[in-house]
Formats: C-alpha cells, sequence, structure tokens
C-alpha cells in the first residue's frame, strides 16, 4: 500500500510520459489536490494504491478498486486504474507483477470481473494487458466535465 511519502514519486511517474505531461503536475510542494485525493482512496475499503518498490524506490502504481453492481445478480467488480511503472524498470516484469497482484486482491474479494481501460493512442499498453489475458471486450466512452 502506498504512503503518502511516496506520493511524489507516484506523481513523478504519472507525469513521465506523453500523455500525463499534460494533465499532472508534479511539483514541489506538490499541489493539494493529490493529497486530498490520496487521503480520499485511503479512507476508503473499496480502493487501494498500490506500490511497486526497488529498495526505498517506488517504481510501479496502480489503483484498484472494488464495487457493488446491480448487474450480474449483484456482483461485484475491480478496476485498476493509473498503472504506471518507472521509466528505468520498464520491461522488467513490474507491470505484470502489479496486474497479477490485482487479479488475486479482486479474486480474494469475490468479483466476478476485472476491468480496465487504456488510451487508445498507447497501444503498446493494450498489447501488454492483451499478454495478461484482458479482452476488449467493450467499447469504453468518456465525458470530459
Amino acid at each position: 500500500m502506498a504512503t503518502e511519502e511516496d506520493l511524489s514519486e507516484i506523481v513523478e511517474m504519472l507525469a513521465d510520459d506523453v500523455l500525463g505531461s499534460q494533465r499532472e503536475r508534479h511539483e514541489d510542494p506538490l499541489p493539494e489536490s493529490y493529497i486530498k485525493a490520496f487521503h480520499a482512496i485511503t479512507a476508503d475499503p473499496y480502493n487501494e494504491l498500490i506500490v511497486a518498490c526497488h529498495g526505498k524506490k517506488v517504481v510501479g502504481v496502480q489503483q484498484l478498486t472494488i464495487t457493488p453492481y446491480i448487474t450480474h445478480q449483484g456482483g461485484w467488480r475491480a478496476t485498476i486504474e493509473g498503472v504506471r511503472t518507472a521509466a528505468s524498470v520498464r520491461g522488467m516484469g513490474v507491470g505484470s507483477k502489479l496486474i497479477n497482484w490485482a487479479i488475486q486482491r479482486a479474486k480474494e474479494h469475490g468479483c466476478h470481473v476485472i476491468q480496465l481501460t487504456t488510451d487508445k493512442t498507447r497501444p503498446d499498453a493494450l498489447r501488454f494487458y492483451e499478454r495478461l489475458g484482458f479482452k476488449a471486450t467493450h467499447e469504453g466512452l468518456k465525458l470530459k466535465l
């Protein structure tokens, strides 16, 4: 589980790509919005912010949210968001370990499905998730507010 001390390294990873550099703000001090979000996530028993570490260095992150649904006979599902690995460890299995951890955690919660989205401009990410068994079975839509 992530700690507040990990937050700067997490935001740095989120900002370290073409899309993230346009929407994240890795500054010192961090904008208060990140700290508020971290506290909301850690206060919610159905949300987990998970980090992968190499020694004391955070090298991967993902958020796992467990949600009850009326569909599927009141089943539960898990959603993975915000998956990133540090550039220094890409291709070394950190991302796979994070996703496999999330799958196991979803099973522990009794979820019947685990879902995620990836930006259409990230074909490498799509191939990565497909290698781990995910299938593009639905068309996702978003509306920016």
